[in-house]
């Protein structure tokens, strides 16, 4: 594990994406392409908008995404699936391929589809962001530790939707959906580089537990720990209780 602390926010930002665009390189440099996963969270604003200027060649590059609430269709305002679009991929070049989680068609036909995809080859390089519950993708606690399977339907706990509300996605508690579709724990430790930025203050915590506790499906965070290349991008405001 390496962990660096920015400044702020925006100085966060720049850091992850010049080291995730640098990963991103060296696997079109070693293997001709590069399979890449990407966060959606308001914590990834600031990688992604840096990460859209790095000298890349995005068309040799795959994009799968982590999460999709169920039922939400994509013009809705906290649709996934819509903020990769308008926030990173209308702002490159034309990407090799994206493998979106569509979340209003058959949940069982969508993993199919989407487990296939991520299992033809290796995911080289993975951005991970860390809830305010310390969940990866919608692996909220307590997380399935076990599953060998690539995604799977999730029930969200309160403090994971309280965070979407948080961070204005909906207009009430009870408009945030209660399932999702979610990459696993397992997918999520099968990507050769992880890279998670995790400013704000609201994570201080989820960072305290993250580091101070040993791995547990409790604290879902605690197994990138385990991970042999994760990188733990910080702001003075996240890492505050360090």
């Amino acid at each position: 594990m390496k962990k660096l602390i920015a400044q702020n926010a925006q100085e966060l930002g720049a850091l992850a994406s010049t080291h995730a665009a640098g990963s991103i390189n060296k696997a079109i440099l070693t293997n001709g392409s590069c399979r890449l996963v990407l966060s959606t969270a308001a914590s990834q604003f600031e990688t992604l908008s840096n990460l859209q200027r790095e000298d890349i060649d995005w068309s040799k590059v795959e994009v799968f995404h982590l999460d999709e609430y169920i039922g939400l269709p994509e013009n809705h305002g906290a649709s996934f699936v819509r903020y990769l679009k308008e926030r990173f991929l209308d702002g490159i070049d034309p990407v090799k391929a994206v493998y979106f989680i569509d979340g209003t068609v058959s949940p069982d036909e969508t993993i199919a589809k989407v487990s296939a995809e991520i299992r033809r080859a290796p995911i080289d390089v993975a951005l991970v962001g860390i809830g305010e519950n310390a969940h990866i993708a919608f692996n909220d606690p307590p997380a399935d530790f076990d599953t060998k399977e690539a995604y799977k339907i999730v029930l969200l706990d309160e403090a994971c939707r309280r965070q979407q509300l948080g961070e204005g996605w909906f207009p009430a508690l009870e408009d945030v959906p209660k399932t999702a579709i979610s990459m696993t724990i397992y997918q999520i430790m099968q990507s050769t580089a992880i890279i998670s930025a995790v400013p704000h203050k609201q994570k201080a915590k989820a960072i305290f537990d993250t580091i101070n506790n040993e791995p547990s499906p409790d604290i879902p965070a605690t197994i990138l720990k385990t991970h042999p290349d994760w990188t733990l991008y910080l702001d003075t405001n996240s890492s505050s209780l360090l």
